[in-house]
């Protein structure tokens, strides 16, 4: 059995000591779960889940702390703290996470936060951070198909809308016109593939696509009306940025939604808005 180094374990416990308790590392021997995360109802022979990493000095450690990412993955971290030979930042666990000099793509501070990615580094084998996220980011197989959905982790603003990363592995765009609230480096989101690019990236929309994106919208209306009174001032004429605002929608998804409903005999439609027939 091998461990991954930076990632969530299912180990065995061997034994216990003063210390804590001792989880089978398999060719890499027994490692030590400290004493704080030991719970009364733990006996030898139980499968405990555990992340493992290095701790300051060098040591396998097993823990049950909930780090913010893992070995292969993206994270929006703070630094808590820099030194002469790079910055440490905070990943949720006793130890920090170390970025050198050598993977910042501008000097790290104090304080603020930036985009990662967790690795080993190949040389020292420790568990290392990196600013320069571009080399981690692989092209999108064809299985990607059209509208599905998948996980992003907005990486930056660009003239054409907002880079993210896809499934923590492949480099992705949502163009501005499709982004109704302004997004920020670090939020994950949801997100349907439009296609994909001949250099292996995803462009992306934060609704879904055909026929299914207005049928989904429609009951989003549907329930806005219900929560308003049954009676919403929105027209045709409506400004399509008003209708942004307020729906997060482009004004055709709402013009389709609303002939949705109308074909459906649910609301009624006059220049001062929608009105909503009954209360279903």
């Amino acid at each position: 059995m091998m461990i991954q180094l930076g990632r969530w374990n299912d180990l065995t416990i061997t034994r216990f000591t003063d210390h804590g308790a001792y989880v089978d590392g398999g060719e890499t021997g027994e490692i030590l779960m400290p004493r704080s995360y030991v719970k009364p109802e733990m006996r030898p022979g139980d499968v405990v889940h555990v992340f493992v990493y290095l701790d300051q000095e060098e040591r396998l450690v097993a823990t049950m702390e909930q780090p913010l990412a893992q070995v292969g993955e993206f994270a929006f971290l703070r630094v808590a703290w820099v030194n002469q030979f790079g910055a440490f930042l905070d990943w949720g666990l006793m130890k920090d996470l170390f970025v050198p000099f050598s993977e910042q793509k501008r000097k790290m501070s104090k304080g603020y936060s930036y985009l990662v990615h967790v690795h080993i580094d190949p040389e020292t084998h420790r568990i290392v951070g990196s600013a320069k996220v571009d080399r981690y980011l692989e092209p999108a197989p064809a299985s990607y198909h059209k509208d599905r959905e998948v996980d992003v982790l907005v990486w930056q603003r660009s003239p054409l809308g907002y880079k993210v990363i896809v499934d923590n592995r492949y480099s992705g765009l949502i163009y501005g016109d499709q982004v109704y609230d302004e997004l920020h480096t670090g939020d994950r989101l949801r997100a349907h593939v439009v296609q994909i690019r001949p250099d292996g990236k995803i462009d992306l929309s934060l609704q879904r696509l055909g026929k299914g994106r207005f049928r989904d919208f429609s009951e989003v209306l549907l329930r806005k009306l219900q929560a308003a009174g049954g009676f919403l001032p929105f027209t045709d004429k409506t400004d399509a940025e008003a209708i942004a605002e307020h729906f997060q929608v482009s004004k055709k998804t709402f013009k389709r939604a609303v002939g949705t409903l109308y074909k459906q005999r649910r609301i009624l439609i006059d220049d001062e808005g929608i009105t909503l027939i009954g209360d279903e």
